[in-house]
């Protein structure tokens, strides 16, 4: 189950919206919606959540570049909404060389579990070979809140319902409760 919703920074407070991501296909699809969310240009926080999986936040400040953290990329990998986050700049690759076709891997070994004689090397490790240009782990600007009381330790050690513990710190636990 996924959640995602705006945060918008105001002169008042915080203001959240939650939004429908499905017409959304790209990072650019997706800051243009948080601008539009964004009275005079002020920050807005796009907060996603798979459930028990991962969250991404994306922060955008005007007409900045939209700043990302992905809590796990290889989970987020799998999500058609984590997919509009990792982009080949968040993962350290060349833009416009194709990765790996990720509906095509096989994540956990091999069908049955256990490695092939083929997919192992000469020390007889697996060889995960395209699987690693998808880090597990967070990647991303774990700094990305920093500046608004969620340091990068903090941002790091979130789980559970980490979105909520984000609202929390920044003083929008209620408003985001309304569109939950």
């Amino acid at each position: 189950m996924y959640f995602a919703a705006l945060l918008a920074r105001t002169e008042d407070g915080w203001e959240a919206s939650d939004t429908e991501l499905d017409d959304v296909e790209t990072l650019s699809d997706l800051a243009d919606l948080a601008r539009e969310a964004a009275p005079d240009e002020d920050t807005v926080l796009v907060l996603i959540e798979q459930e028990n999986g991962w969250f991404g936040v994306v922060r955008v400040d005007g007409e900045d570049d939209p700043r990302i953290y992905v809590s796990d990329a290889a989970a987020a990998a799998r999500s058609s909404y984590g997919e509009i986050l990792l982009t080949d700049e968040l993962l350290g690759r060349e833009p416009g060389i194709d990765g790996p076709d990720l509906d095509a891997l096989d994540l956990d070994g091999t069908e049955d579990g256990e490695p092939d004689d083929a997919d192992t090397g000469e020390d007889g490790a697996a060889d995960t070979g395209a699987a690693d240009s998808v880090p597990h782990g967070p990647v991303g600007d774990a700094l990305v809140l920093d500046d608004l009381g969620v340091s990068e330790k903090d941002l790091r050690s979130l789980f559970g319902d980490a979105l909520g513990k984000i609202a929390e710190v920044l003083g929008a636990a209620e408003v985001l409760e309304t569109v939950r």
